[in-house]
């Protein structure tokens, strides 16, 4: 009986406790208050948990959308004719990743999408077709399938499509990590300067040939190449597997550089090209950034975490931070990368993790 009495009385102590918690924790919060200890284990988490969840988009089962849009509203009124990619297990929408947006922009033959700037970096890769031009910083160049196209922040561009059909490229931005910090701007076509006052080519002619201006600005964060071709791209991973001894990992894989500095051509976002031999399958690696893949060549799959996703030319998956993901290639496969790790990386955040290797987790 006593032993009894005292659960009871520990119950009325313990149901006492949590009144007076209760009635703490309403009085904080009209003041703006709120405890630590009750969320600090999600907001400190032993490791990475995403809100993200793999995902892919096949390019044959999105083109029909992007040509219905053709149909349903101009460039003019859209301002970009884009279908977001919307990572479908984030519920606040414009993400594919964590940390970044992406979609598939479309324009036709003899359209224009109106002239704008903002404070997001953005990149352009191109899907499908021929006559597509981005106009950036006074200087335009024609896009072909595979170039990757830069859109530094806060510079005036504008795009066209001077073909006899579609072009389609995919839009990557470092939108989400500028509006975390609060500090999104942006202007429009009324306050748009004219753009064409440089030659095609002028910003390759100067920073892209292994030599630089004598008064270039080397601050500069963003890479002055706005266009990298792939068919460069595409050399220089056939030539370096002649040579190089290919890596477990990932393949054969270079990265886009700023010419200036070394650094990645967008200082925000991370981007390279790699390439997988025909019958290659990748070791298992994992890393904190999340990352947008592009199917440039070739026929394989994936394995993200325990999902497996079947890709093919023109298809685009996402890859969340911190999973375990292996490629493997059918045929001879050629895959564009995108993530934040540039970021993580200036901040000190950046992690790798190979375990069938002996190297530290943080080494590259």
């Amino acid at each position: 009986m006593l032993a009894k009495a005292n659960r009871t009385g520990d119950e009325a102590s313990a149901a006492t406790v949590g009144e007076h918690r209760a009635d703490f924790y309403e009085r904080a919060k009209l003041a703006a208050l709120a405890p630590l200890w009750s969320v600090l284990k999600g907001l400190v988490p032993k490791q990475p948990e995403s809100m993200a969840k793999p995902a892919i988009w096949h390019y044959g089962e999105v083109r029909p959308y992007l040509l219905e849009a053709c149909d349903l509203i101009g460039t003019e009124e859209a301002e970009r004719r884009v279908l977001m990619l919307e990572n479908p297990a984030i519920s606040t929408g414009a993400r594919i990743t964590g940390s970044l947006y992406a979609g598939l922009q479309v324009i036709k033959p003899g359209e224009t999408a109106p002239c704008h700037r903002h404070a997001a970096s953005a990149l352009r890769f191109i899907i499908e077709g021929a006559g597509g031009w981005t106009a950036v910083n006074g200087e335009r160049t024609f896009m072909s399938p595979g170039d990757f196209v830069v859109t530094p922040a806060w510079q005036w561009h504008e795009h066209g499509n001077d073909g006899d059909g579609p072009v389609v490229w995919l839009d990557c931005l470092d939108i989400h990590i500028v509006n975390l910090l609060d500090c999104g701007f942006r202007e429009d076509t009324a306050e748009c300067p004219a753009l064409l006052s440089r030659p095609p080519g002028a910003s390759m002619f100067e920073t892209g040939m292994n030599m630089l201006p004598m008064d270039v600005d080397r601050s500069r964060v963003t890479s002055p190449i706005f266009n990298y071709p792939y068919v460069k791209a595409r050399e220089a991973l056939g030539s370096i597997r002649r040579f190089r001894p290919i890596d477990p990992y990932v393949g054969f894989k270079l990265r886009y550089t700023n010419p200036l500095n070394g650094d990645w051509a967008i200082a925000t976002i991370a981007t390279w090209m790699q390439l997988l031999p025909q019958g290659f399958s990748t070791e298992g690696l994992r890393s904190t950034d999340g990352t947008v893949y592009v199917i440039v060549e070739g026929d394989g799959h994936s394995l993200i975490g325990d999902i497996r996703v079947d890709w093919t030319k023109g298809d685009v998956f996402a890859v969340p931070s911190w999973t375990m993901t292996t490629h493997h290639a059918s045929t001879e496969a050629v895959l564009f990368g995108a993530s934040d790790r540039a970021t993580q990386e200036k901040l000190g955040l950046w992690r790798e993790q190979r375990p069938s290797n002996t190297r530290s987790a943080t080494e590259s």
